[in-house]
């Protein structure tokens, strides 16, 4: 594991983006996992500002995000296509047919999730996964659980998910109860990831997860084992690392 502690968010974000863009730049046809939340929005913005200044071509780009909420209609714009879609993809030179998310509005979830197993594998595996980290250390949306799902799969987000996604929704009760997601194998499968953290909100799961256990009930302490597994973080969300 490599550990960037840096300053603030947007050394974070810049940190981020930059070790991202050069993914691209080495490999311009790189399939990129990419993830939702608050904390990518900074490493996005300099991907963009990148784009703009003709530092980085995405044509060539395919990419698979981690998740989608289960039966929140992709006009919504609390969806994840909406978020990718206003957040990164309508400015940059991505084609549309190479992204890719859980259909959340599937008629037939198993299908669904072994379909887009398939569509990765199709694609030649995930070069490069972003990552955030929930404040009960899951990734993706892989909760706490006694056991940990290996492929993509579907969801029950526990109480303090749907709390804390609820800053995103009018009140809590709109936000969906269950997601489609990667799976821990499927996460673990990437030739790289990039772990982005920040805030004293996150410093409890920074510490659990780095701490040299793995247990399930902090799913992200599996990234431990990846052989190629970068954590960015800022001084507030690396404050209990011993």
């Amino acid at each position: 594991m490599k550990i960037y502690i840096e300053e603030n968010y947007e050394k974070v974000s810049k940190r981020a983006a930059l070790i991202m863009a050069s993914q691209v730049v080495l490999k311009p046809d790189s399939v990129l996992g990419l993830a939702t939340g608050s904390t990518p929005i900074g490493m996005y913005e300099e991907l963009i500002a990148m784009y703009k200044r003709g530092e980085i071509d995405f044509s060539n780009v395919t990419t698979f995000n981690l998740d989608e909420y289960y039966k929140l209609p992709i006009e919504n714009e609390n969806s994840y296509y909406s978020f990718m879609m206003n957040t990164l993809f309508n400015h940059i030179n991505v084609k549309k047919e190479n992204i890719h998310l859980p259909n959340g509005m599937t008629e037939s979830v198993e299908e669904e999730c072994k379909n887009y197993e398939e569509k990765i594998k199709k694609a030649g595996g995930i070069d490069m996964q972003l990552l955030g980290i929930g404040g009960n250390a899951h990734i993706g949306f892989n909760e706490p659980a006694d056991k940990l799902s290996v492929d993509t799969n579907i969801v029950d987000l526990t109480q303090k998910t749907i709390k804390d996604n609820s800053r995103f929704f009018d009140n809590e009760e709109d936000v969906p109860k269950k997601a489609i997601s990667m799976g821990i194998g499927s996460i673990m499968k990437a030739k790289k990831i990039i772990l982005l953290a920040s805030g004293e909100g996150k410093a409890e799961a920074i510490r659990d997860m780095t701490n040299g256990y793995i247990n399930t009930q902090v799913p992200a302490s599996i990234l431990q084992a990846h052989p190629d597994f970068t954590l960015i973080i800022d001084k507030d969300a690396a404050k209990l690392i011993k």
